[in-house]
């Protein structure tokens, strides 16, 4: 392939139905194999990309100006990018951003992770809604050389995400405490130096935010790795559980965690999911999970409360959701997405144990979901 002229494409995304995207590369180069989604959210690229719940997948953005604010290490989700790689519709622009550190080029390239503009996402998004997530293979080279049936070959062999435990790769390596509050003018993020209840929070690849919200509702948290068992949890002491967000199959998750959960659920504590651990905890009371066609991955997901008849705009990230046809007696729905009607919550009838598939501490409401932190820590309080 000629590289002497401006227009040579230098990355390329094979699908594994063959079809092929050309476009301009940026961040690292080499080549990468995810599962490719597709997120609608205006803002919170940095986040997103940093979020573990997207470990094995690539994330093509609907929303064309990402990397106009570059980057900054206060939005970290987590130390790392965990997303395989990100497809966007035109080339990031210089940052304008007061809060900017670096470009958005820079950034992905020093942390291994490769991305391509110059794509037709509108397209590219179509076929992700009628196919169902599709395998791909994402390769840069600045000299515009690719076997694309060799690219086309390694996104067919892709195992896929059905099956695949993915938390134990993201999860913390050991126990660490966490104090620091949700971000706020002037002072940014400060420590909660008062804090009212002791919390366990499982790690199944945690977002920082969370832990900022949980800090912010009053709690001192100590994080365990996503393998703790209910007896370590329960060493602690804690006043209620939490159980965080997540990447992978929570089936396959739910070989280890299941088994915690339920110790935990028989030492009558207040438990609180979001995301995977919202998942985990239904398969802990003995509902099933299916893979979705496309997911929900987006922060315009209304999301309507069954209890109390509100209506959330949410941000979700998720491929797996609870069947809700599976919940047992004792177990109710109480929030749906408007978008499908799948379950996005359940609670227990007769314990303060309750979940939810969305991302409360994401803000895209950008308040409309943080009772739900406080309703944990009243939920402790109410049993001190």
């Amino acid at each position: 392939m000629p590289t002497d002229t401006q227009n040579t494409p230098t990355a390329c995304l094979a699908l594994a139905d063959g079809t092929l995207f050309y476009g301009r590369g940026f961040g690292a180069t080499g080549e990468t194999v995810a599962e490719l989604c597709f997120n609608t959210a205006m803002t919170g690229y940095q986040e997103i990309m940093t979020d573990p719940s997207y470990a094995g997948q690539v994330v093509t953005f609907t929303f064309p100006h990402i990397g106009n604010t570059g980057v900054t290490p206060e939005d970290d989700e987590t130390a790392d990018p965990v997303a395989a790689g990100m497809v966007v519709k035109w080339d990031p622009t210089e940052p304008s951003s007061w809060r900017s550190t670096d470009t958005l080029s820079n950034w992905l390239a020093s942390r291994g992770r490769i991305a391509i503009g110059g794509v037709d996402t509108r397209r590219l998004t179509r076929a992700i809604r009628q196919q169902g997530a599709p395998h791909v293979a994402l390769a840069h080279d600045p000299d515009g050389n690719f076997d694309t049936a060799a690219l086309v070959a390694k996104a067919r062999a892709f195992s896929g995400l059905e099956g695949l435990d993915l938390a134990k790769e993201v999860t913390c390596a050991q126990s660490y405490r966490w104090d620091e509050m949700r971000w706020a003018w002037p002072d940014g993020y400060t420590r909660q130096e008062n804090a009212q209840h002791k919390v366990v929070a499982i790690d199944f690849g945690a977002k920082r935010n969370i832990l900022r919200c949980l800090a912010s509702a009053g709690c001192d948290v100590t994080v365990l790795p996503a393998t703790a068992t209910a007896e370590e949890v329960l060493a602690h002491n804690p006043d209620g559980v939490f159980l965080s967000n997540g990447p992978g199959d929570p089936a396959a998750t739910g070989e280890y965690a299941v088994p915690m959960i339920k110790g935990v659920l028989e030492a009558d504590l207040p438990v609180f999911g979001i995301c995977l651990g919202h998942q985990m905890l239904a398969l802990a009371l003995g509902a099933k999970t299916v893979k979705m066609n496309h997911g929900h991955h987006g922060a315009n997901h209304p999301v309507k409360d069954n209890d109390t008849g509100k209506v959330e705009i949410t941000s979700m990230n998720h491929g797996f959701a609870v069947d809700s046809q599976t919940l047992p007696d004792g177990v109710l729905e109480t929030h749906i997405s408007l978008f499908d009607g799948s379950n996005c919550g359940i609670r227990l009838s007769d314990k303060p144990v309750f979940s939810v598939q969305h991302h409360p501490e994401a803000s895209p409401g950008p308040q409309d979901s943080f009772y739900l932190f406080k309703k944990f820590a009243d939920q402790m309080a109410a049993r001190a």
